[in-house]
């Protein structure tokens, strides 16, 4: 499965970041990579736990940055 991250500035300044693919999977920041390494780390946090319960299985991941 491939992950990719969107990520906009908002009117206040602010950048939002998230994974489409992983609903949740989204963070704020003061800059885009602040946005985006949170937002891709909580996509990994999901992810783990998601595989620790048995959810879902191990399976290989692609993360690939998107520009605006």
């Amino acid at each position: 499965m491939n992950f990719h991250i969107e990520y906009e500035r908002e009117e206040d300044g602010r950048w939002l970041a998230e994974v489409p693919e992983i609903p949740g999977a989204m963070a704020y920041g003061t800059t885009a990579d602040e946005a985006m390494g949170k937002a891709e780390a909580l996509m990994l946090r999901i992810l783990a736990e998601q595989i620790e319960t048995g959810e879902s299985r191990p399976m290989p991941i692609t993360i690939e940055l998107a520009t605006p």
